[in-house]
């Protein structure tokens, strides 16, 4: 009996000493400045820490995120997506949206394998310049990781100290390099308004898959249920993949571009954040990405394709990776009687192979350009020109291609003789409707 109390002593005081000493190295870790990385170990006395069996992902604490767009407790901070970026330094680069006085400092906490060690460092916000002084903007939280670690996850906390468990845990995407598995993505943002222009939305897709398209990413935020049906349709094809962007679940939104001081917090719906996004998003998936609206065809005039047109342009600048082309409104009140075909009539929105009168340009007003752009070129995008790049960004001239942009009219006043006719669609008709008629058959009509 004697002998076993003893024994029961010494664990007891082995205990105290350990507890003791992990203390110490937590308090004196707790003293470190902000501006040095600071490493935790897991807590290896849970019984969390001494039970794990399973895969190694597991090891990673924290909730897992869920959703597109993650608010942080306490903070002005929504999170989006991390992304690994190694052009220059070797950093997870989180794109999110900040309100840019109110957010001072956050904190990038790294999950490491094969320990599942937690590394916290200090973020470097960067919130984005076209703002266009909303109080909130796109942002990169660039975080930069730790040496002798690849990390899988980060959570992102406005302090350097915390429970782990108890903050959203985020996967970093691209962190493998993969051969592309498709040449041209269309990234369309947002969806918005209960969109319902179902027959113009059809007659893009399909010519984006006639001009060479093998994806299309849609930030939506919502939609009409006919529209519904044809998205499902799409993704049940393969070609499009839906982000939903409930953004206005978080935030007040502006259907305008610029403030106008009316109490919203964000423009259009944060298209810039989902513009940014859609580009890491594909920086490892495809060998180019095509920033435009989904009632806009870049429309080659010397090519038949994008693919050639491509070629020739890349073969013409070679390291350029921006390449913009200039937005021609093609009005939908100014229509022709051709290609009036009745079974269309009952869908709705606007059929593009009837509005080929364009407006002429004022040479006093800025003609807006989108985009294809090299994503491994990209650090930071705007909707009509990249805001940070590596290379040099193309103006490509209108008599190589230009946007078909078929919408209400910017020059209401013209009248029909002073506007340009301009049938470059027309060379695709014969496919365009074979296969806007089979979308229609199986959705629509």
């Amino acid at each position: 009996m004697l002998h076993r109390g003893k024994k029961q002593i010494w664990v007891a005081l082995a205990c105290i000493l350990i507890f003791a000493s992990l203390f110490i190295c937590y308090f004196k870790d707790l003293q470190l400045p902000n501006n040095i990385t600071r490493k935790i170990f897991p807590q290896a006395t849970t019984t969390r820490a001494t039970t794990i069996t399973s895969p190694v992902m597991d090891l990673c604490r924290g909730k897992p995120a869920q959703n597109t767009i993650t608010p942080l407790k306490g903070n002005r901070t929504f999170i989006v997506s991390p992304y690994f970026d190694n052009r220059e330094r070797k950093l997870t680069r989180v794109i999110g949206i900040v309100h840019h006085e109110a957010v001072k400092e956050l904190y990038c906490w790294f999950c490491c394998h094969p320990h599942g060690k937690i590394y916290v460092s200090k973020a470097n916000i960067d919130v984005h310049s076209d703002r266009f002084e909303f109080p909130y903007g796109a942002t990169d939280i660039i975080c930069l990781e730790p040496e002798n670690c690849d990390p899988t996850h980060v959570s992102i906390h406005q302090f350097a100290h915390g429970d782990i468990d108890q903050l959203p845990r985020f996967e970093i995407k691209n962190r493998k390099a993969e051969p592309f598995p498709v040449d041209f993505t269309v990234c369309i943002s947002t969806m918005f308004g209960n969109y319902n222009n179902v027959l113009q939305f059809i007659q893009s897709m399909e010519m984006y898959k006639i001009l060479g398209a093998q994806k299309v990413m849609i930030y939506k935020n919502n939609c009409s249920h006919l529209m519904e049906k044809v998205l499902k349709f799409y993704m049940e094809e393969g070609i499009v993949e839906i982000i939903p962007w409930p953004i206005d679940s978080h935030l007040k939104v502006s259907t305008s571009w610029y403030f106008k001081q009316d109490g919203t917090h964000i423009g259009y719906y944060g298209q810039i954040t989902a513009l940014n996004d859609c580009v890491y998003r594909n920086m490892q998936r495809s060998k180019f990405v095509i920033l435009t609206d989904a009632d806009e065809i870049i429309l080659p005039l010397m090519h038949p394709d994008w693919k050639t047109m491509m070629q020739s342009l890349q073969q013409e600048h070679p390291g350029a990776g921006v390449f913009l082309f200039e937005n021609h409104i093609f009005p939908k009140t100014v229509s022709t009687p051709m290609f009036n075909i009745s079974s269309w009539n009952a869908v709705p929105g606007v059929n593009i192979l009837q509005h080929i009168h364009r407006e002429p340009d004022r040479k006093e007003v800025f003609n807006p350009r989108k985009m294809i752009v090299d994503p491994r070129k990209v650090i930071q995008t705007s909707v009509h020109s990249v805001l940070h790049a590596y290379g040099n960004s193309v103006h490509v001239p209108m008599n190589v291609a230009l946007i078909y942009h078929c919408r209400v009219p910017l020059q209401a006043s013209l009248p029909r003789k002073s506007l340009i006719r301009d049938t470059t669609l027309w060379r695709y008709n014969s496919s365009l409707i074979m296969n806007v008629n089979k979308v229609l058959h199986q959705t629509v009509l």
